[in-house]
């Protein structure tokens, strides 16, 4: 296996651009942090009027973020704060595809484009995997729009016009397994991601699965006869995101035993980025690697669940993948254990701020470092560095309200920091996370599919805004619930 120490886009390893091991180090070590590199602690987000900013006075003298304490809701939904409201634009069982179909259940990652005359397009993943007979609303097998008629996920396209007055919904691609957080591009199209890689025969699967399509929600026919993007590899994935001035892909990989890890695509060097270009490449087209992270005195970062401290940097480099269709091991077991780093769950991500934010959302036993619910990081391109900007410790209480765990699919906010999906025990929550790490929550999912002794929430999924920024979109997974959420984003 290669290693690529070289700085990116042809930079020198000496220009803010790209930073070599050599140099990372030595820069470290004159800065005199240690671990965590003084001064090197950036900000979530940098737009003037932050979410966190306004907050809320809870009595103690300090300016509290948010919105203030959560309201009840007599529906038994979401729980907002004053001033903000809701809308169910899809429900499982209960809208129907324009087809008659029922809407598909267990809503997933999602994103949103601007369509005609103020029209919102959100494309929805479906995370179902196993046999089809397992699920009462799989998504159904379009004429067309099939990649293996024995799987059970997908995308549905929702069109939303006035606000949620009007709605249309349609199949986005059928056949695929396990459909899980994706991804936007740049050039309006959707990544979707296959979170499942089982081989044709298990599963009563008839295709290989594991891999990443690409769902054009303005143009069905280009939907057609959908095939998977090999060149992105196949294991377990969870989210992607493109870096639009360099071209490369991210990807986060949702997997243990050993645990996942975090991705680079970098693109063959006379390819060109646009809608549908990705299905034109071959199998083996560019080159996909693995990140390897070192601290500030060169020593190799094993696990992320190492770090414990917000604020911690550690210099990045590059492992070039050997066999990326895992033909005979997984792409995570190609590596040894000093090659590489890994991380428990690395689940949402969302480009933002020059950069890509990605989530770990715990450690446990399956870790070598210390426990905890949930760690956001920014991967810093220019610099190849990455940040750890929020942990959450272990939550002793998920029951009781005002604690959170197991953060899962993200985004930036249009005003300022991000907003979080929460998928952990207990009580599940949208959160917000400022720019000096504190949380606080948006919304609580009220719609209990356990029973009054026992009570279950299912997770948050699929959190973005619309692109004009006026609206909050995001699911209640189980049954499947989409979302449109408005309020004072700007008090």
């Amino acid at each position: 296996m290669s290693t690529d120490t070289s700085p990116e886009s042809g930079e020198s390893p000496e220009e803010p651009g790209g930073l070599s091991r050599r140099s990372f180090v030595s820069r470290s070590v004159t800065a005199g942090a240690g671990l965590t590199l003084a001064g090197a602690v950036g900000v979530l987000a940098t737009a003037p009027g932050a979410v966190g900013e306004p907050g809320h006075d809870r009595g103690r003298g300090r300016r509290e973020p948010g919105y203030g304490p959560l309201q009840h809701d007599p529906a038994g939904i979401l729980s907002l704060p004053a001033g903000f409201s809701y809308r169910v634009i899809t429900r499982t069982g209960e809208t129907t595809l324009d087809t008659g179909e029922t809407t598909p259940s267990n809503h997933d990652g999602t994103g949103s484009f601007a369509g005609s005359r103020g029209a919102h397009l959100l494309v929805v993943n479906h995370e179902l995997d196993g046999p089809r007979t397992d699920w009462d609303h799989p998504v159904p097998l379009a004429e067309g729009l099939v990649y293996d008629p024995a799987a059970p996920g997908g995308c549905t396209v929702v069109e939303v016009v006035d606000g949620g007055d009007h709605v249309t919904e349609w199949v986005g691609i059928a056949g695929t397994a396990n459909n899980c957080a994706g991804g936007t591009t740049p050039w309006g199209t959707w990544l979707t991601c296959e979170e499942n890689a089982d081989r044709a025969g298990e599963n009563g699967m008839t295709k290989d699965h594991g891999y990443v399509f690409e769902v054009d929600p303005y143009d069905r026919d280009a939907n057609r006869s959908p095939s998977p993007v090999k060149a992105l590899g196949r294991f377990e994935h969870e989210a992607v995101v493109v870096d639009p001035k360099r071209g490369h892909l991210y990807l986060t990989e949702d997997a243990d035993e050993p645990n996942g890890l975090f991705y680079r695509w970098v693109p063959p060097q006379d390819f060109r980025h646009g809608r549908g270009r990705l299905g034109t490449l071959a199998d083996d087209a560019g080159t996909l690697q693995a990140f390897r992270c070192y601290d500030s005195r060169g020593r190799l970062v094993d696990d992320l669940s190492r770090t414990t401290r917000t604020g911690t940097v550690y210099g990045v480099d590059w492992v070039d993948v050997e066999d990326r269709d895992a033909r005979e091991t997984s792409i995570r077991e190609q590596f040894g254990e000093r090659e590489i780093t890994r991380a428990r769950k690395l689940e949402g991500m969302w480009w933002g701020d020059g950069g890509a934010y990605f989530v770990s959302s715990y450690a446990r036993d399956e870790s070598p470092g210390t426990p905890h619910d949930g760690q956001v990081w920014f991967y810093d391109p220019k610099r190849r560095t990455v940040t750890l900007k929020v942990r959450l410790g272990v939550n002793a209480d998920p029951s009781r309200e005002g604690r959170l765990d197991g953060p899962d699919n993200i985004t930036v906010s249009p005003y300022g920091g991000l907003i979080i999906a929460e998928d952990g025990d207990g009580l599940q929550h949208l959160f917000g996370a400022t720019d000096d790490g504190r949380t606080w929550a948006l919304a609580r999912n009220e719609f209990n599919i356990g029973t009054a002794d026992e009570p279950e929430y299912s997770e948050f999924t699929g959190v973005n805004f619309s692109p004009d920024g006026e609206t909050l979109y995001a699911n209640i997974q189980e049954p499947g619930i989409l979302l449109a959420i408005r309020g004072p984003w700007h008090r």
